[in-house]
């Protein structure tokens, strides 16, 4: 299986900048299973759309789009309170 690699747009990478050290820490291990597999691990499609996904990582509501000819994961929000 690849692996894919992951980036952040804009505001997903200010959410994450913005993540208590502990929580970003755990977020960021959380984040490698869907670099591994973007489709699996507990992920779902959003509106019916297989690339378009979410999923939960760390407590965090994750989004985002899957482009599979360039292995790459686009992490476009992520939420957590």
């Amino acid at each position: 299986m690849s692996h894919y690699r992951i980036v952040h747009a804009p505001p997903a990478d200010d959410a994450r900048k913005k993540m208590p050290t502990g929580l970003k820490s755990r977020f960021d291990a959380a984040m490698r299973p869907l670099a591994a597999d973007p489709y699996g691990n507990g992920s779902e499609p959003v509106d019916g759309e297989r690339d378009r996904r979410q999923a939960v990582a760390a407590g965090a509501l994750v989004r985002y789009y899957v482009a599979g000819a360039v292995l790459t994961v686009t992490v476009v929000r992520i939420v957590y309170v």
